[in-house]
C-alpha cells in the first residue's frame, strides 16, 4: 500500500537521501551553515529534476553520533536546512536525526512543515554504535501529540542496522514488526546490517505478510538488484545515488536518472 504521505503513487516509491554536511559543533564540521544549506538545496533540485517521489534529510556526517539526543544547535541547523529543501522538493520531505534523536526529528518536522520522520529504536531496546538505546514509542507518541505533530508520520526501523540485537534474539523480525505496528508506527523499515548493505528480500516479504502498514526497504537497493524489491511500498536510496555508490560522495544525477528509468519500466509507469 502507498505511504500515507504519498497517496496515489505507484509502488515502490523512491525516497532519495540527502546526507547533510557536518553541522555546527560536530567533529567534522567545516562549512558555514549557508554552504550546508546551499549544498542540500542543490541535491534536492537534482532529485526534483529526476522525479523522485520524496526526499529524506539525515545528519549522517555528524559522526561520531550522540546517543538518543542532540543539542539545540543541531535541531536548529536541521530546521534551517529543511525549510529551503522542502521549497524545491518534488514531493514530501522527511528527516532523521542521528542517533535516535527522534524527538528532535519531530521538532524539525513540525517547524519545517515536513511530512515524516525516520525513527530508530521505536520498540525494543538494542545496542547501537553509540551504546544502549531504549524503545521510545510511548514517550515519542506523547511528544508528537504534545507539539501538535499528529500529521507527521513515523517510519520505524525494526532490527535496525549498525546495531546488535542479541538481547532480543528470542524476538523475531516479524514479532518486532507486529509490536511496532501495535505501538503506533505508520510504516516500517527493513534494512541490511549497515549503510549500503543489502536488505534480505525474504525479510521484506515476511514483514509484508504480517503487517497492514507500508513496509519500506531502508538500505542496499541498487539499479542492479532493484527487481528484488518491487514488493516494497517504498525504497530509501542514498549510497547508490552517490559517485561510486559511496554514501559520503557527491550526488550523481546520472545514477538517479538511470535508476528511476529502470524503476518506471519495471513498475509499468514509463
Amino acid at each position: 500500500m502507498p505511504l500515507g504521505f504519498l497517496p496515489g503513487i505507484s509502488t515502490p516509491a523512491v525516497i532519495g537521501m540527502i546526507h547533510v554536511p557536518a553541522l555546527p559543533g560536530t567533529p567534522r564540521h567545516d562549512l558555514p551553515l549557508s554552504d550546508i544549506i546551499a549544498r542540500s538545496v542543490a541535491e534536492a533540485q537534482v532529485y526534483a529534476d529526476a522525479g523522485v517521489d520524496a526526499i529524506m534529510l539525515e545528519n549522517m556526517h555528524d559522526v561520531p553520533y550522540l546517543r538518543g539526543e542532540v543539542g539545540p544547535e543541531i535541531t536548529a541547523a536541521m530546521t534551517a536546512v529543511a525549510i529551503p529543501v522542502a521549497a524545491v522538493a518534488p514531493g514530501p520531505v522527511g528527516v532523521q536525526v542521528l542517533a535516535g534523536a527522534n524527538r528532535e526529528a519531530l521538532a524539525v518536522a513540525v517547524a519545517a512543515g515536513l511530512q515524516f520522520v525516520r525513527v530508530e529504536g521505536f520498540v525494543f531496546g538494542h545496542v547501537a554504535d553509540e551504546g544502549w538505546l531504549d524503545g521510545c514509542a510511548g514517550p515519542l507518541l506523547r511528544y508528537r501529540r504534545q507539539i501538535g505533530a499528529d500529521r507527521v508520520q513515523i517510519l520505524a526501523d525494526i532490527k535496525k542496522k549498525h546495531s546488535a540485537h542479541a538481547v532480543t534474539a528470542d524476538v523475531s523480525l516479524v514479532e518486532t514488526a507486529a509490536a511496532a505496528v501495535f505501538a503506533g508506527a505508520d510504516a516500517l523499515i527493513v534494512t541490511g546490517s549497515a549503510t549500503g548493505q543489502v536488505t534480505d528480500p525474504g525479510e521484506l516479504e515476511a514483514v509484508r505478510a504480517t503487517v497492514d502498514v507500508p513496509v519500506v526497504v531502508g538500505s542496499g537497493v541498487t539499479e542492479d538488484n532493484l527487481d528484488r524489491y518491487l514488493a516494497a511500498d517504498a525504497l530509501v536510496v542514498g549510497s547508490h545515488f552517490k559517485d561510486d555508490g559511496l554514501w559520503a560522495g557527491p550526488l550523481n544525477s546520472d545514477r538517479v536518472v538511470s535508476f528511476l528509468d529502470k524503476l518506471h519500466r519495471l513498475r509499468g509507469t514509463s
